[in-house]
C-alpha cells in the first residue's frame, strides 16, 4: 500500500514538473529577426511589432526586433499603419530568425523635412495670417465710376470708413505693433544669441543686459557685411566690460 501511495506520488511529480516547466519554456520563448522593404535589401526602422498576448516593440534602425511571445501567440508588423497578417509563433520555423519583407519600397518614400527656424518663412506666415491689419490703410475721400452713367461720385463705403474713428485708431495701433513685432524679429534673426555667445562667451543675466543694451539698429543689420557686423559685436563686448569693471569699482568705492 505504501508503495503504490509512493508510485502514485513520484509519477504525479514527475508529470507536474513537465508540465510546470513546459509553462516556464513557453513564457521565456522570444521571437528574433529583422524587417526589410519590398527589395529585400533596406532595413526598416521603427517598424512596430505585436502580439495577440499584449506585447509590443519597434525594430532599431538595423531593423532588428526581438519579442517575447507565449508559444499560443501570434505576431504581426504595422509600418505607416499598415499591419500585416498574424502569423501563429507555433507555424514560425526559425523563431531565432524570423525575417520578413513588407510592400514598401524604401526608395519611394518621401522624407520628413524638419525646417529650421527661419526669419523669413516666419514673416511671410505672419503676414498672410495677419493680411488684413497689415494691408490696413486709414481711409481717405474716393471716387467711383458708375459704369452705366459714365459719371464720378464718392465712394460711399470709404467715407464710413473715414467716420469710424475709434476702428481706425484701435486698427492703426494694431498694425505698428506688428510692424515693430515683425521689426524686431528681423534684427534678432542675425544678431541672434547663438552669435553673441559664440564671440563674446556671455551667459546667463550678462548676455540677457547685453541683447537688449547694444541691440543694432535694422538699417545696420540690413546693410552690413558679417565682417561689419561681427566687429561690432566683438567692440561692444568690449566696451560692455569695460562699463561692467566701472561700475564694480564704484561700488567698492562707495
Amino acid at each position: 500500500m505504501y508503495r503504490g501511495n509512493f508510485t502514485f506520488q513520484l509519477i504525479f511529480g514527475c508529470l507536474l514538473f513537465v508540465v510546470l516547466s513546459q509553462d516556464l519554456c513557453a513564457q521565456q520563448l522570444r521571437v528574433t529577426g529583422r524587417v526589410y522593404d519590398i527589395t529585400g535589401r533596406n532595413p526598416l526602422e521603427a517598424v512596430t511589432v505585436l502580439t495577440t498576448s499584449g506585447r509590443g516593440t519597434i525594430t532599431d534602425s538595423a531593423g532588428k526586433y526581438s519579442i517575447a511571445v507565449h508559444d499560443d501567440d501570434s505576431i504581426w508588423f504595422s509600418y505607416l499603419n499598415k499591419p500585416t497578417p498574424k502569423y501563429a509563433v507555433r507555424a514560425i520555423g526559425n523563431a531565432y530568425n524570423f525575417e520578413i519583407l513588407l510592400h514598401v519600397n524604401v526608395s519611394e518614400l518621401r522624407p520628413v523635412q524638419v525646417m529650421p527656424p527661419s526669419y523669413k518663412r516666419d514673416s511671410i506666415q505672419n503676414r498672410e495670417d495677419y493680411a488684413k491689419a497689415f494691408n490696413f490703410r486709414k481711409p481717405s475721400f474716393g471716387t467711383s465710376i458708375n459704369p452705366s452713367t459714365g459719371g464720378v461720385g464718392l465712394d460711399i463705403n470709404e467715407l464710413i470708413n473715414m467716420f469710424s474713428f475709434r476702428k481706425n485708431r484701435r486698427m492703426l495701433a494694431f498694425q505698428d505693433r506688428l510692424l515693430r513685432e515683425e521689426e524686431e524679429k528681423y534684427i534678432y534673426s542675425r544678431f541672434s544669441r547663438s552669435l553673441v555667445i559664440r564671440l563674446t562667451n556671455l551667459r546667463g543675466p550678462d548676455l540677457d543686459t547685453f541683447m537688449i543694451k547694444y541691440k543694432p539698429s535694422v538699417e545696420f543689420v540690413e546693410f552690413s557685411t558679417d565682417y561689419e557686423f561681427q566687429s561690432y559685436i566683438k567692440t561692444s563686448h568690449q566696451r560692455f566690460l569695460r562699463i561692467k569693471k566701472m561700475m564694480s569699482d564704484f561700488r567698492k568705492d562707495t
